[in-house]
Formats: C-alpha cells, structure tokens, sequence
C-alpha cells in the first residue's frame, strides 16, 4: 500500500531486556505502571488509572477522580505475548478512531516491540493528529522501556 505524506502509519520501535511473555505482560496488563497520566490523559490532572480488559473485544479506559471512565479504544486483536491490536480515539468519538497495533519479536535476551498507528485518513485533522502522535508514542513508550529496564535489573 503506498501512502502520501499526511496518511503514512507512524511507526515506533523499541527494544526492551526482558522476555517477549514479560515485555507483552508490562505492556497490557500493566498498563497503568507505565503510562504517563499526567501528559497522556484525557482528564489531565484529575486522571487516575488507565485499565486494558486484556481479552479480544476488551478496552483501554481511563478513570478519574470522580469515578467517570473516557474509553480510549477497544481491543481488535489480541494473540499473546506476540501481538495486540486496538482502536484508538481517547478524548474523541470513536467515529474518529485510528488503529494501532503492536508487536512483540524475541531477540536475544531483549524483546523487539514495534507500535504502528494507522488510519489518519478517518480524522479531518488526520496530518495534525498524526504529526502528534509522532512524537506523542516517543514520550509514552519511554517509561515502558524504563520499567522493563528496572524490572530485569532487580
């Protein structure tokens, strides 16, 4: 599939020292270990917990202080510990939803897991929110790298 400039998936991949069972684990239903709230959210402040409901047909929902929930996308795929696939549309209708799927490759002792985001087209802001989430996946996958980091050197 060719793609212009304002639609091309963003692609993100990081290596993790730990198995891809651990690294799958860290990333789904430990979710809320990891995630940076306080920057990532749809509340801001008022953010608390981020929960995946790790099953197909599961979802990634932010709660807040007063106990209300933001859905940010719904699980499409899910083949443990070797890949996870979503919708992804927090803080906007999921009529706006893109896709975002990740991957778990083993490698010596490390784990390759690789984050593509896709289907900008859908979104009238498409190049914006994509030029975002570009930098955006960089600031939220870097405390997963860090905890997978501290957790094997312990």
């Amino acid at each position: 599939m060719t793609y212009s400039s304002t639609t091309a998936p963003v692609v993100k991949s990081v290596t993790v020292p730990c198995p891809v069972e651990r690294a799958f684990e860290l990333f789904t239903s430990q979710i809320n270990a990891w995630w940076p709230l306080a920057s990532h959210s749809v509340g801001g402040t008022e953010a608390r917990t981020v929960e995946m409901d790790c099953r197909l047909g599961g979802q990634i929902v932010e709660v807040v202080s007063d106990g209300s929930r933001a859905t940010w996308g719904t699980i499409s795929s899910w083949a443990p510990p070797h890949q996870i696939a979503f919708s992804w549309h927090p803080g906007r209708p999921e009529t706006d939803a893109t896709q975002v799927s990740v991957t778990f490759r083993p490698g010596k002792q490390a784990t390759l897991v690789t984050l593509t985001h896709t289907g900008w087209e859908i979104r009238a802001d498409g190049s914006e929110a994509r030029q975002g989430y570009d930098t955006g996946w960089d600031l939220v996958l870097a405390p997963f790298v860090e905890l997978a980091q501290a957790g094997e050197s312990s």
